[in-house]
């Protein structure tokens, strides 16, 4: 698999433009790589979409609606702003492409909130269709759901206070380090890093709280995230920019779906070849000179 290498310039260039709004507004679009605002990509439905051996896309499509999962509060990939309703960021924009593709316009997508430790319950209890929600593929979650993709490669960070001394996770001894339950993060602090106390939440936002308070040290998760969030409390926190792991996003689909599951890595590997997917990275993320797509594994 080819991984998605993001250069640190290129995601802060991104977070910056995507948080230059007033309080109440909504964001103004990245620059693309010529410095022009991005345009909001749109996705053209594919009205003969026919897939008729997965349940899951014959009980969307005769409701009228697909369900997604998404995180509502991460800058730049799912996130709900102040005076906004509807969520934005990379996800979304990766949702709606998706959903095109399978037969289903914007107003026909209907977004659940997902928490990392609720992902895997909601698929398997028929509450969402798919989950677009930095959603980390990895082996022992594929023993329950299934995944398609990767359509992005990130790499767990940290996020500290602008005058923290913390410079990477060999220096999180005897530190507080707050991820969010259920994540791969929060595993990874558990098994790489014994001497850290973990502290964890259901939401990130709740960690950058403690983290404004002083009542932890860090907050890790992946790196695309942290940068949003140092953007959104510019000089309060600033990112290690020492990332120690590869997370493959996948989209999150239901066991042995195999139908559905073929026909979302056509739409991912259609909205790459077409631009479609660069589209979204740039009027979410920012410029996508530096970046390599994934290739999508199908397992």
């Amino acid at each position: 698999m080819k991984k998605l290498r993001l250069a640190v310039a290129s995601v802060a260039i991104g977070m910056l433009a995507l948080s230059g709004c007033g309080q109440g507004g909504t964001p103004d679009a990245p620059a693309d790589g010529d410095g022009a605002k991005a345009e909001a990509p749109e996705y053209k439905v594919n009205d003969s979409a026919d897939i008729a051996d997965s349940k899951t896309w014959k009980a969307a499509k005769d409701a009228g609606e697909i369900t997604i999962g998404v995180k509502k509060d991460q800058p730049g990939l799912g996130n709900v702003s102040a005076g906004s309703k509807e969520p934005e960021g990379f996800d979304i924009e990766i949702a709606k492409m998706v959903a095109a593709q399978l037969g289903f316009k914007p107003d026909q997508i209907k977004y659940t909130e997902t928490v990392s430790a609720n992902r895997e319950p909601f698929l398997q209890q028929g509450n969402v269709d798919m989950i677009v929600a930095t959603y980390t593929i990895n082996d022992e979650r594929k023993k329950v759901v299934d995944f398609a993709g990767p359509y992005y490669v990130a790499g767990q960070d940290l996020l500290v206070a602008a005058d923290s001394d913390i410079a990477g996770p060999e220096d999180l001894d005897g530190k507080k380090v707050c991820s969010v339950d259920g994540s791969t993060p929060a595993q990874n602090i558990k098994d790489k890093y014994k001497k850290a106390e973990l502290v964890t939440y259901d939401a990130y936002s709740k960690c950058v709280t403690d983290l404004q308070s002083g009542s932890v040290d860090a907050v890790t998760t992946d790196d695309a995230i942290l940068r949003g969030y140092a953007k959104q409390y510019e000089g309060e926190f600033k990112v290690v920019g020492k990332p120690f792991t590869e997370e493959p996003y996948g989209v999150g689909l239901p066991k042995d779906d195999k139908a559905l599951r073929d026909a979302v890595n056509d739409a991912l590997e259609k909205g790459m070849d077409d631009g479609d997917w660069k589209k979204a990275f740039e009027y979410t993320l920012g410029s996508t000179d530096d970046v390599e797509m994934p290739e999508v594994d199908r397992y």
